[in-house]
């Protein structure tokens, strides 16, 4: 029934029903702590009849906090990390939220990809504005769109599930947005011209990460789609 909340026992098995039936009570301890962080904190937003799309919303405009902020001198790229963080934790709660409350919709899964794009392209923009080259910044969130758009259109074209966990999934630009601003922030801290090489070199790996992860996920489609055939 829509609006029941689940225990974590169920919220587990219906959570890995949606993620190509990986169980997070199987999952490393950092994740699964992760996992059930967001859980209970999704928890709490139902009781407190919290919409998962209220959730998404304020994850976006968390995202579009980071290039604003970022470029204020001195703390500007630690404040941007920081609303990287909140941002981040929104983006697992809002999908926790809806697992929990049985609120899981397909409009709400589309609502939750768009703000994920949404939310890497302003921490990039921040990446920018810090410093980094605009054709590598630009190469970054293309890569990074080109691999979920190859996963959407896979699994359309009948992929049954994710085809492979890759080294350019979300977590990885999170991590990468995370540690770029606070390296940058440092670094600026020394030198205020260091921060913009740092942040070019976390673009640089950005984009790197994103190729790999993209070269994998290929592959990994050809597989399934030639198996399936």
């Amino acid at each position: 029934m829509v609006g029941t909340q689940l225990n974590w026992d169920q919220y587990a098995t219906a959570w890995a029903r949606l993620h190509g039936g990986f169980d997070p009570r199987a999952a490393a301890p950092v994740v699964r702590a992760w996992l059930r962080f967001a859980y209970h904190v999704g928890y709490v937003l139902g009781r407190l009849r919290v919409t998962p799309t209220a959730v998404t919303v304020a994850g976006v405009l968390l995202c579009f906090c980071v290039p604003l902020l970022a470029v204020r001198p001195q703390d500007g790229p630690f404040l941007g990390a920081l609303f990287v963080l909140l941002a981040a934790v929104a983006d697992s709660v809002d999908g926790a939220l809806a697992v929990a409350t049985n609120r899981t919709t397909r409009l709400g899964y589309v609502y939750d990809s768009v703000a994920d794009r949404l939310g890497e392209a302003a921490w990039l923009v921040a990446f920018w504005l810090i410093g980094a080259p605009g054709a590598l910044v630009a190469a970054a969130g293309g890569l990074s769109w080109l691999h979920e758009y190859v996963r959407a259109r896979s699994v359309a074209a009948g992929m049954r599930e994710i085809g492979a966990v890759t080294v350019g999934e979300r977590p990885t630009r999170v991590s990468v947005a995370l540690a770029g601003l606070l390296l940058a922030g440092l670094t600026g801290l020394i030198e205020a011209d260091l921060a913009a090489g740092t942040i070019t070199m976390a673009t640089a790996v950005w984009v790197l990460l994103a190729a790999f992860g993209l070269g994998q996920l290929l592959a990994a489609v050809r597989r399934a789609l030639v198996d399936a055939g």
